[in-house]
Formats: structure tokens, sequence, C-alpha cells
């Protein structure tokens, strides 16, 4: 195995729709593209990992400023193929993300998580995150 953390180039974001068909797959394909291209017009940046060139998973990046927290980096939409689970990717994800935080003058790291997900939610809080509350939504209006 020969992971690589990369930043996928803006024009090449089309990647990683496939894994996020992975990830959702209630979510119709045209849907996410055209929510991914909205995205990445708003500053959506993407770390795609690789085992040899093939793309295994993805960590969407956000750089966001709020008045509680100051500027942090927002992993988002993070998804690793089920086969390579449990072989210590997902920490050295981490460690990668804190660099590129620090590199990027972030003063944190913050994340959403489903509680519904209860493996994810033990992995963040296995690096050092902090469960601070609940992720509420209101659905206005159901997309197509």
């Amino acid at each position: 195995m020969s992971i690589e953390f990369v930043l996928i180039n803006r024009s090449d974001m089309a990647c990683i729709v496939p894994l996020l068909m992975e990830l959702d797959p209630h979510i119709p394909k045209a849907t996410i593209e055209s929510r991914l291209a909205l995205m990445v017009e708003q500053g959506y940046e993407c770390v795609g990992i690789y085992d040899a060139g093939e793309l295994i998973g993805i960590c969407g990046i956000w750089v966001l400023v709020k008045y509680y927290v100051g500027r942090h980096l927002e992993p988002d939409n993070v998804y690793l193929r089920a086969a390579y689970q449990g072989q210590g990717i997902g920490a050295a994800l981490q460690s990668w993300l804190e660099a590129l935080a620090k590199s990027r003058d972030c003063d944190a790291l913050e994340l959403n998580c489903y509680v519904a997900n209860t493996s994810g939610c033990e992995f963040w809080e296995s690096v050092g995150y902090k469960r601070l509350g609940v992720h509420y939504q209101k659905i206005l209006r159901v997309a197509t």
C-alpha cells in the first residue's frame, strides 16, 4: 500500500463524483455534479486519498471563519472505501489535515458527523475532536 494525500485541482474535481455517489447513493448523479460545481465556486476544496495512483477516498475541506472559533479548517464529505478502513489511513489523514490547517493559519479544525454514524463519531473523538453540539436541518424544498 502506497497512500498519498493530494489536493485535487479545481479542474479535476469531477473525479470525486463516483465516491460522492458511494457516500450518498440516494442523491442523483446530476444533482451531485451541479452542487459540486457550486461548492467549488464557493471555495470548496478536496483532498484525494490515493493508493498507488488509484483514488480510494476523499475529504472535502473548507476554510471558514466563525466568531466563536476563528479561522478554521472544516473536513467535509469524508469517505474512504471499505477495503481501506481500519488501516490507519484516517489517522494519517487527520495529521495531514492538521498540518494543512496550520500552514493556512487556522486556529482550529471543526466538523460535522451524523450521530447515527457511531463509528465515525468514535473515530473523530479518537483523534482529538470534542463533541460540542447537534447538527440540525430543516428542509425547505425537496431537491430533484
